[in-house]
């Protein structure tokens, strides 16, 4: 019998906290199934002249059989994501972690299976994100006045942008740091792994920890794909995706101390608001987030309390 071919497409360098825990799922699979599974991981579709943007449509035509993905792609479809595009609204980790591995992340899990042809695995941890620019220290919402910033493909982080005075621009992380080298953006937001790993801190000197969005990534797999695997199959690639989730995690809290370890403070300024300065940002984004607030099931809300 020919070996069960698994696929993993990522959009991130091999050092990367996804990467790791992806090579990580290989290696479980590889344990519990030995000779039954052949498994390779495309960690970096960017490097294939792709975009991060295709990994979802390469899961469902078959070019993959998963992939990591932010969960903003997912909100076209499951509407309930948006909480977690929420300003200010996530302010602990573990809390939202442990959300998504409970009650919160079943219902999600749920809507995904009923709306698309994925299945998320798990979910993974995309970070605090925090502004960088090329022009100014921000500690004010004053300060991103005029500064057309890089944004996700999501049109609520653009509604965010906008209240707090940038201009934003929704684009691919393939282009992106192309884009930031050549002057198009002033500023965007990443978690520090990002800024770090995708060398924005290069072209960026002022780094804002603003934490004003939290990220998650599902590991989605192609769902009738996975109703097809025998069950043995199945049962592994579930206690690979938890030990992957697991290591992902740890390395994505240790990252950000590494990477503000790692700067060097002669070409980057670090800018640590004070409490007053971060509440300022959360009052400027209250319209916002009182609009969806309206929109949005106020029983979610209870899961990230």
């Amino acid at each position: 019998m020919n070996p069960i071919l698994i696929k993993l497409g990522g959009y991130q360098k091999p050092a990367s906290v996804h990467n790791q825990a992806a090579t990580l799922f290989g290696k479980v699979l590889r344990q519990q199934l030995g000779n039954r599974i052949e498994f390779e991981l495309i960690g970096d579709v960017l490097q294939l002249g792709r975009k991060s943007g295709d990994l979802l449509p390469m899961v469902e035509g078959g070019e993959l059989s998963l992939c990591y993905m932010s969960t903003v792609r997912f909100t076209p479809a499951v509407p309930e994501f948006r909480l977690l595009e929420l300003p200010f609204v996530v302010t602990d980790r573990n809390v939202v972690n442990s959300a998504l591995d409970a009650d919160f992340g079943d219902f999600l899990k749920r809507r995904v299976r009923d709306t698309t042809p994925y299945r998320v695995l798990a979910f993974w941890d995309n970070g605090f994100r925090h502004f960088s620019n090329s022009v100014r220290p921000i500690r004010t919402p004053a300060d991103c006045r005029g500064l057309r910033i890089r944004t996700q493909m999501s049109e609520l982080h653009g509604e965010v942008f906008r209240a707090l005075g940038f201009e934003p621009i929704a684009t691919d992380v393939k282009d992106f740091v192309e884009q930031i080298a050549s002057g198009k953006f002033q500023a965007q937001d990443n978690p520090l792994t990002n800024i770090y790993n995708f060398g924005i801190h290069r072209h960026h000197r002022y780094i804002t920890l603003s934490g004003h969005f939290f990220g998650a990534s599902a590991l989605a797999c192609n769902e009738a794909l996975y109703q097809s695997w025998p069950e043995e199959v199945r049962s592994a690639v579930d206690a690979a995706a938890r030990e992957a989730t697991a290591l992902q995690r740890r390395l994505a809290v240790a990252q950000d101390t590494q990477v503000l370890e790692q700067l060097d403070p002669n070409d980057n300024e670090v800018i640590r608001l004070t409490a007053t300065e971060h509440a300022a940002f959360a009052v400027a984004v209250q319209p916002v987030l009182a609009k969806y607030r309206k929109e949005i099931d106020p029983r979610l809300f209870s899961h990230l309390e």
